[in-house]
């Protein structure tokens, strides 16, 4: 269990912060801004879950923010062995499975694409779509990162499949609201 009785610890002052495993890397690794980045989207999702009523979306995103807890101290345990254990917190092949089911769940309701999706709609939605184009920069993060530094595989394929969960949340929450505002190619070209 995490106890912080400080906020500050001096120890990043020259540029650097610990892992997991207690090493020390340069806050400019690619796995730091794989870590960040994770953290931004889990801001976003709670921004878009600010703006949902009671309901199973709610429940899935408080899921969903806990994970990307998991995730980042996934991220930032070094090594190869990707295992979890009493000492290394990874995401799992069920957390993935998970969310694809959530995924098939609600995208039942929904018809078929016709058209690029604009993220716009109500603000849940918008919310959800902002959530979604930073958990894609989070992805693109952690792909970096995993050029750099061994991560295990089921992190990366969690942060792919929850950019594809957020944006069918989005289609599922605007169809509540009046429909999906569909892209019109060249509409304003006169």
């Amino acid at each position: 269990m995490v106890k912080l009785n400080r906020i500050y610890t001096r120890t990043g002052d020259a540029g650097d912060t610990g892992l997991v495993d207690g090493s020390r890397v340069s806050k400019a690794s690619a796995r730091i801004a794989a870590i960040g980045e994770v953290d931004e989207a889990n801001c976003a999702i709670g921004v878009a879950l600010c703006h949902l009523g009671e309901g199973a979306e709610r429940a899935m995103l408080g899921r969903i923010q806990n994970e990307m807890f998991d995730l980042g101290a996934d991220l930032a345990t070094p090594g190869e062995d990707f295992s979890p254990s009493d000492m290394a917190l990874r995401i799992t092949p069920g957390q993935v499975e998970r969310l694809e089911q959530e995924i098939d769940a609600m995208n039942e309701g929904l018809g078929p694409l016709t058209s690029f999706i604009l993220p716009s709609g109500s603000i849940a939605a918008a919310e959800l779509h902002r959530a979604r184009a930073i958990t894609r920069r989070a992805e693109r993060a952690s792909v970096a990162a995993a050029a750099e530094v061994a991560l295990n595989p089921q992190a990366l394929a969690y942060i792919n499949r929850l950019s594809d969960h957020l944006f069918v949340m989005a289609r599922l929450v605007n169809l509540r609201a009046g429909g999906d505002i569909l892209w019109k190619p060249g509409a304003t070209r006169g």
